[in-house]
């Protein structure tokens, strides 16, 4: 039986009136009134409590707001609260105020107090401004006897702006055809060549100039443009003829060389009395010194000191370190003195690459030297210091080119000129292949052949004295030398030298002391090679004796950056012609990995002991 049927709810349910439920109108009404007010009220406590409701004309909420706002009763206090302070841990930022900043419009936020440059834009106008008057049309008529023609081949299609501007009829063809007429040259150009003065060249009605935008800056001046052959007739009229402006350009450029000359004599005179005193000290600590050893006491109650005699050559020990051969001193932008000269065994003057230092000091790092030619003037005393004086004679995009004067006493001893590149290794390469040689460590010494020499029972005392000498020179030498092969003949009857050098005990340099050193090395046993393969000796009389061997000119060409000069470089040497009086020998210079370094050229001084025909004096007329 299902007790549920029928059983009451609890508690029993009530009817309900749904008639008492239903709004009437003023209900509705007042509901809606007093939803509004209680919106408004809303908005206004929103208002009041916080001012971040506010918005500036950006609709940007203030950056001052979001932190120093009126607080309600709800976060009482807050008002009064110290901002909060930047956090140290996220390091250093900056601080913008984004009510602050202003669309530019073209990708930029500005901030307002950073306003656009109207003085540079009312340049630029008026720069536009000025040139836009010369590109104006010239009109055209039906009637072509009233048109322009051409001053050359009287066509109609003229230049608008050589009309305009210069006054010219001309065409464009006809234009290119006569350059020397109608080309346009530039108020440097006109300054430098016809000798024209500034206010000349601004004067409009006897100076007609065409003004281009410069290539420079578009805030500078506009370029001014000359026709040719306007600015030869005045400069024409201005010196008379054409003969006349070539003497005044000579008489210029000769007082500004005159002036230049007497600007560096000065400057080298101010040097003498400034280092006079340092070549007096020099001279004085150069000389024979006698040094004692202290006093010893002997049996006999007697002191005794030793002399310690001074064999070395003071300027020789101070050249077997190669940086102490190469050093100069600056002491000018473009001036270097040598600190140290070194008068090799039987030379005629100092020994050194001193001013190929000196040109490479006054070039900037990413310029490679690659080539250098010199002439020795006359030889130099090693007791007086050399001044190199420096001249930057271009500045390239690709290439730089620098001459040196070496001065002593007054006189120019020695000329180089020398030329420096931007390295380019991509593009193609090809060289000689490296001769087939002993390795350096299976080649004996320089030293050891002259101790052989020395050794001899029957080598001529002379010959012993000057061997002991070249040793003794040798062995202190800061360049090691090993021979390769002595006159090797090829297949074709051409005679060559060979040599391994290195510099010894020198750290790695960077290359443009490598090229320094290979340089220093590069003159040794170079033009004495000619007399080599002539037969020539030193010593005795007669036509197979050397009487005089000293260098002329050396040139050297670089093909690398990379190399080391402290290990051996294989120097094949060989000459090609020889003859009156002089030699030409050709040199290269090959790592052990058989790259070609450097090649070599110099031609020297090389006389036999052997006296030309004497000239006949003219017999006395009475």
């Amino acid at each position: 039986m299902n007790a549920s049927v029928g059983r009451p709810a609890t508690p029993p349910p009530r009817a309900v009136d749904l008639s008492a439920l239903q709004s009437t109108p003023e209900h509705v009404k007042q509901i809606e009134i007093n939803r509004l007010k209680a919106k408004a009220a809303q908005r206004e406590k929103e208002q009041a409590t916080s001012s971040s409701a506010y918005l500036n004309l950006n609709n940007k909420r203030p950056l001052a707001s979001s932190s120093r706002g009126e607080s309600s009763q709800a976060h009482a206090g807050a008002s009064t609260s110290k901002p909060l302070e930047r956090d140290s841990r996220l390091g250093t930022y900056f601080e913008y105020d984004l009510s602050k900043m202003v669309n530019s419009k073209g990708g930029f936020l500005m901030q307002e107090g950073n306003e656009i440059d109207e003085n540079r834009l009312r340049k630029e106008k008026e720069r536009e401004k000025q040139r836009n008057v010369h590109n104006l049309d010239i009109p055209m008529f039906l009637d072509p006897e009233r048109n322009a023609k051409c001053r050359e081949c009287r066509s109609m299609d003229i230049d608008p702006t050589y009309m305009k501007v210069f006054k010219c009829l001309v065409c464009k063809t006809c234009q290119n055809e006569h350059p020397e007429k109608y080309s346009l040259l530039t108020k440097t150009e006109c300054k430098e060549d016809y000798l024209l003065t500034d206010p000349e060249l601004r004067d409009e009605e006897a100076m007609p100039h065409l003004l281009k935008a410069n290539p420079h800056a578009s805030t500078y001046a506009n370029m001014m443009l000359f026709l040719r052959y306007q600015v030869e007739e005045f400069a024409w009229k201005k010196w008379g003829s054409p003969e006349a402006l070539d003497a005044e350009f000579e008489r210029r450029m000769a007082e500004k060389k005159k002036k230049k000359n007497r600007k560096f004599e000065q400057s080298l005179k101010d040097l003498r009395k400034r280092t006079k005193e340092g070549v007096w000290q020099r001279r004085k600590d150069a000389e024979h010194k006698h040094v004692f050893s202290e006093v010893v006491a002997t049996r006999k109650g007697i002191g005794e000191q030793k002399l310690s005699i001074m064999t070395d050559d003071i300027s020789q020990a101070e050249h077997e370190q190669i940086a102490t051969s190469l050093e100069v001193e600056q002491i000018e932008v473009n001036l270097f003195r040598s600190k140290s000269l070194w008068l090799p065994l039987l030379a005629r003057g100092v020994f050194g690459g001193q001013a190929l230092v000196a040109a490479s000091n006054c070039v900037a790092p990413d310029f490679a030297l690659h080539s250098l030619h010199c002439y020795f003037l006359t030889s130099a005393s090693p007791s007086v210091p050399i001044i190199y004086g420096v001249e930057r004679l271009r500045d390239g995009r690709s290439y730089v080119t620098r001459s040196v004067k070496a001065i002593q006493n007054g006189h120019v001893i020695f000329i180089m000129l020398c030329s420096f590149q931007k390295p380019e290794p991509w593009q193609p390469s090809y060289q000689w292949n490296m001769p087939e040689v002993p390795a350096p460590e299976q080649c004996p010494d320089e030293e050891a052949n002259y101790l052989k020499v020395i050794q001899d029972p029957n080598s001529p005392p002379n010959l012993v004295k000057f061997f002991q000498e070249r040793l003794s020179e040798r062995s202190r030498s800061p360049i090691a030398i090993k021979l390769a092969k002595a006159h090797h003949v090829d297949k074709e009857g051409t005679v060559r030298y060979m040599y391994w050098m290195k510099a010894r005990d020198i750290p790695h340099y960077e290359a443009p002391f490598q090229k320094c050193i290979l340089a220093y090395e590069s003159d040794l046993h170079f033009i004495s090679t000619a007399t080599r393969i002539m037969g020539l000796k030193r010593g005795g009389k007669g036509p197979d004796s050397l009487s005089m061997n000293s260098t002329l000119d050396h040139s050297i060409w670089f093909y690398s950056n990379d190399f080391d000069a402290g290990d051996w470089l294989l120097y094949e040497i060989e000459c090609p012609r020889a003859g009156s009086g002089r030699g030409i020998v050709h040199g290269r210079m090959f790592t052990k990995e058989g790259t070609l370094v450097a090649v070599m050229s110099q031609e020297g001084v090389v006389r036999a002991n052997v006296r030309g025909p004497s000239e006949q004096k003219a017999a006395a007329k009475l």
